[in-house]
């Protein structure tokens, strides 16, 4: 390895910005402290601002040194599908309409089981919630799933643990629930077509695994938190009138148009652009959209992708030298400190990879989806929903590698055996 200037720069604000991650409810709790500098804290503070700051630092760097021009070219070569992608399903599937299908579809599903209302309700968000994140993508999956939670479970007098195993849980079954198909979990869609995996494929050698991973996580969390789910609540009457059938329908269809034109910006734009346009004129349906979380969600994502195109130049060399088991248990841990994503989508880059060696990569970059909230994609959307339910408002990256294990150590061995 020869690294460039640049290269070793990037790797160093890579390294500063996963601190900054760590570190961010601390500084989030210095605003209170300093009330001077308070607005600054607070924007520091937050997660989903991290990776955009030192991706604008990255920037500044690389203007000094190879030119303002060579860097603007670089930034512009870089591909922000995914950032723009998460931000429309965002707030396409956030909408109250959709969310209120969501909720009567989650509501029916509970009433089947033979388990007090806050436990079913609990278990079938948890259980079945993540696996639709086959079929509507995981963003989309992770924002109806994370709604539900915000609205139904993580209220009243609920404890830390439970809010923190329920983002746990949620995190990592929305991880390896989307590996059903081909196109809807994200470090899937980065090497499916490079390596010929299609749904059928996925189903064969990873979703009979994944299923089973999911429904014990779901399981574990119910019978753990019995007692305080049992305490909850039924659905609260809501004071704003139902969403009319039509409009439901009409909002489901574009949910479905917007995952299928997810591999072509300009058309899921567009649907977005006549979302927008629908939303303005039937105001009095609609509940304020998920704007500002979608859009906070987008800029962290875009600062992964121009911090993280820079570390190829040690990270391939690393996981191409790794065994099959070594593999899958350290792609596994490098998704706490790299998007699942981009880990899968630099080993599709190797040549001559064998069919072992694939599968376990990417099994261990899904399995280890759920360790941080920068491991898969669609987690800063959860995190950036939940987190004003957490105590501080704020999601703490120690408490939730901590409270993810159990269920990671369950996804690996299903994923493992």
């Amino acid at each position: 390895m020869n690294p460039t200037t640049l290269q070793i720069a990037a790797l160093a604000l890579f390294i500063l910005a996963l601190i900054h991650v760590f570190a961010a409810s601390r500084i989030e709790r210095l605003a209170t402290r300093f009330p001077a500098h308070a607005g600054s804290l607070h924007l520091l503070g937050e997660i989903e601002v991290v990776f955009g700051f030192w991706a604008a630092v990255l920037l500044g760097v690389h203007s000094l040194l190879e030119g303002g021009e060579r860097a603007v070219a670089h930034l512009e070569g870089l591909n922000f599908h995914e950032p723009l992608f998460v931000f429309v399903i965002m707030v396409v599937a956030g909408c109250r309409p959709v969310l209120y299908a969501a909720s009567r579809l989650v509501e029916g599903l509970s009433s089947l089981l033979p388990l007090p209302k806050g436990t079913a309700f609990a278990f079938v968000t948890l259980g079945i919630a993540p696996l639709l994140g086959s079929f509507i993508t995981e963003p989309a999956a992770m924002t109806v799933a994370a709604l539900l939670l915000r609205d139904r479970i993580l209220v009243g007098e609920t404890s830390t643990r439970l809010r923190y195993s329920a983002l746990a849980v949620l995190f990592v079954n929305i991880s390896i629930g989307g590996v059903l198909t081909s196109y809807a979990a994200p470090p899937v869609l980065m090497v499916a077509g490079t390596w010929g995996w299609d749904s059928s494929f996925m189903m064969t050698h990873f979703g009979f695994r994944a299923l089973p991973a999911v429904l014990i996580n779901a399981i574990a969390f119910t019978v753990l938190f019995r007692k305080e789910l049992a305490a909850l609540p039924g659905a609260v009457a809501s004071k704003e009138k139902n969403p009319p059938l039509s409009l439901i329908v009409l909002h489901l269809a574009l949910v479905g148009a917007v995952v299928v034109a997810s591999h072509h910006t300009v058309l899921f734009i567009g649907i977005f652009l006549f979302f927008l346009g629908l939303v303005q004129a039937y105001k009095r349906h609609h509940s304020q959209l998920l704007l500002r979380e979608a859009l906070l969600v987008g800029f962290f994502l875009a600062g992964l992708v121009v911090l993280g195109s820079p570390q190829g130049w040690w990270l391939s060399p690393l996981v191409s030298q790794l065994g099959d088991k070594i593999l899958f248990i350290g792609s596994a841990g490098l998704t706490a400190v790299v998007d699942n994503a981009a880990l899968t989508y630099l080993g599709s880059l190797l040549p001559d990879t064998t069919e072992s060696f694939r599968y376990h990569l990417v099994a261990g970059a899904v399995a280890g989806g759920g360790l941080t909230v920068i491991a898969n994609a669609p987690n800063p959307a959860g995190a950036s929903i939940l987190r004003g339910h957490l105590p501080g408002g704020v999601v703490s990256p120690g408490r939730l590698l901590l409270f993810a294990l159990p269920p990671t150590i369950v996804a690996l061995i299903a994923f493992g055996i």
